[in-house]
């Protein structure tokens, strides 16, 4: 799969918001499919790959979660907590909330997001946030070996696991 085909996953209950995530990303040119959970079991859904989203040619897993805090049916905070407990889910999250309460910021870190960042209310600082989200997270960033999309964003010189145990074993 290419750098540009690796899915992310928007869990975001507000269509607005939505919209003009969709609209930024495009602005800032990220090609990389963007699924939408409108609340947090259908994240944890389609995360786990259960009913409407087994189908992981269609719903393959993301290799970024952007995950909003208030959220209906299960909590961000709560659908992070459930995704760091996955041995099989190996994905970067992110969370994008509107939220700059010092308790939700340490409590996502605590859970293990990899990174917080507040929604702008401005489109044109929306296209700087996903032109930020496409420079470090899609483009430069390094996920661990484990993930699924690792083989996707490695560096061309950046020798795979599989090379680096060979070098070290001889």
């Amino acid at each position: 799969m290419s750098p540009v085909t690796r899915t992310i996953l928007l869990v975001e209950d507000e269509e607005g918001d939505v919209f003009f995530m969709r609209q930024a990303m495009k602005k800032a040119g990220v090609l990389n499919p963007l699924r939408v959970a409108s609340d947090g079991q259908m994240a944890i859904d389609y995360l786990e790959g259960t009913g409407k989203f087994a189908d992981r040619e269609e719903f393959p897993l993301p290799c970024l979660v952007l995950l909003d805090l208030k959220l209906p049916r299960v909590m961000g905070l709560n659908v992070l907590k459930w995704v760091r407990e996955q041995s099989r889910v190996p994905t970067i999250v992110v969370i994008l909330t509107s939220s700059k309460e010092e308790v939700d910021i340490l409590t996502a870190y605590r859970l293990g997001a990899n990174g917080y960042l507040v929604k702008p209310s401005d489109l044109s600082e929306l296209i700087d946030t996903a032109k930020s989200i496409k420079d470090f997270w899609l483009t430069q960033n390094v996920p661990p070996p484990e993930s699924r999309c690792a083989g996707d964003i490695r560096h061309p010189a950046t020798p795979s696991a599989r090379e680096s145990l060979r070098a070290v074993s001889r």
